[in-house]
């Protein structure tokens, strides 16, 4: 199991920069109105309604309002147990600093080897790029600057889960399902996010479900290796 004691399994949550498309700076408006042409399908959306649905994938008009990190560990008597916190606030900048902070403090950095599902696509270049607009520096798991392929340490499960097949695309959902694992969308999923989080203050409900997000992934992990799973008693949420 000593392969397993760098891994730290993350997931993120993201919400529009802004409540509205109305309360972005003009400039901000200008350049998602030109954003929006690649984007709308429906002639009959509004910017409004798209700005709401959509700015939160793109990291440039999004914000990270939660990052829920997952760490395996052994106990005295050596079954595999893992411990969950989510990072969450409403202040990005003080977010993304508590996270370094926190596998500053736990972990040996420049061993850390991330993992997420459809990580290396969005959760990992999203953390990237908003520690920069936020003047944060990247620490030494997260900088890729003059790093060959090979010496990246970061792990997606689904692109595990590919094999070298790029053709499609498979939610973590998907996987839970095929493995019999506990699915983590038992309350909300993606779309909800930014409603729950502007509209119903459902910042601690966002969290929760993030942190299930993470306990999936790391079962899909240990599941795609052939490892047996992580029981439900040896889970521990951290606040």
């Amino acid at each position: 199991m000593k392969n397993l004691k760098h891994l730290v399994f993350l997931d993120i949550e993201t919400v529009s920069g802004s409540p509205s498309f109305e309360t972005l700076d003009p400039s901000m408006q200008a350049l998602w109105e030109k954003k929006s042409t690649f984007l709308r399908k429906d002639e009959e959306v509004t910017l409004s309604e798209l700005y709401f649905d959509k700015a939160a994938i793109y990291s440039e008009f999004g914000k990270i309002i939660c990052i829920s990190v997952g760490i395996l560990y052994h106990d005295k008597d050596d079954p595999l147990n893992i411990r969950i916190k989510a990072i969450r606030s409403d202040d990005e900048k003080e977010l993304l600093e508590e996270f370094v902070k926190l596998l500053h403090d736990k972990m040996e950095e420049e061993k850390i080897q991330l993992c997420g599902h459809n990580a290396k696509e969005f959760d990992f270049p999203y953390i990237c790029r908003r520690m920069l607009i936020n003047g944060l520096s990247l620490p030494p798991y997260l900088q890729l600057t003059g790093k060959k392929p090979w010496e990246i340490k970061h792990l997606d499960t689904m692109e595990m889960w590919k094999f070298g097949d790029y053709k499609s695309y498979t939610s973590l959902a998907l996987l839970t399902e095929v493995f019999n694992i506990p699915s983590p969308k038992d309350d909300i999923d993606g779309s909800d996010v930014n409603r729950v989080y502007y509209h119903e203050e459902g910042l601690e409900r966002i969290a929760k479900y993030c942190n299930r997000d993470v306990l999936a992934t790391a079962q899909v992990y240990l599941s795609i290796q052939g490892l047996s799973l992580i029981e439900e008693d040896k889970v521990q949420f951290v606040e």
